[in-house]
């Protein structure tokens, strides 16, 4: 469930033409956006007065919109182009009859799995903007179970390192399969000790 402090509560349609407007849509782009997405709504803007919040911080406003799109599998570059050119940070519900996934923009854009609405969940956890942006990140991008113990590492550092994990899982499989059809015995040793260090380099990486 995701329950914002009442304050923070905007609930605003957003005409699809304002973005269309103020965009750098190309054609194709602008299509997607018209057969992708339904309708948008401004649903909360999050302030360090409306949260009542004493610290300061780099960030102003959070803005969380709903997104209800009109197909599943729609292009996720509308979300990235709307999130790159929208001077506040943004939040993403992207709804799709009775599922929902939540997404954020940082250096690249994040999306949590496909769920029901009903079991999203996000939660505003911090003493300023700028943290409780933080978590929001860690709530959406983060999901290597390794990553999210990491909790003395920044935000940015357990990033970098679940994107190292994933790139270690994916050379270990991609190994496994070619050392499993290799007929010639020198090249398939070659790979299992290839597969050995990849295995080991994640062993290491996730006990650090």
């Amino acid at each position: 469930m995701i329950d914002f402090p009442a304050a923070t509560a905007v609930h605003r349609r957003m005409p699809k033409e304002a973005f269309y407007k103020h965009l750098p849509l190309t054609k194709v782009l602008k299509e997607k956006f018209i057969s992708d997405v339904d309708r948008i709504f401004v649903e909360n803007s999050l302030t360090k007065d409306n949260l009542n919040l004493t610290a300061e911080s780099e960030i102003k406003e959070i803005l969380f919109l709903s997104l209800f799109l009109k197909r599943k599998e729609f292009d996720t570059k509308i979300i990235e182009t709307i999130a790159k050119q929208n001077p506040h940070k943004l939040i993403f519900l992207l709804i799709y009859k009775d599922h929902s996934q939540l997404a954020i923009w940082h250096s690249k854009l994040y999306r949590t799995e496909w769920m029901p609405t009903d079991d999203t969940e996000l939660k505003a956890q911090g003493f300023s903007l700028d943290e409780i942006w933080d978590s929001f990140i860690e709530q959406i991008a983060i999901y290597e179970e390794h990553v999210k113990a990491a909790g003395e590492l920044s935000v940015d550092e357990r990033l970098v390192m679940q994107e190292q994990i994933i790139r270690l899982d994916k050379q270990i499989q991609k190994t496994e399969t070619a050392a499993w059809k290799e007929q010639q015995p020198k090249k398939r040793f070659e790979l299992y000790q290839r597969l050995q260090a990849y295995k080991s380099e994640l062993e290491k990486l996730k006990n650090e």
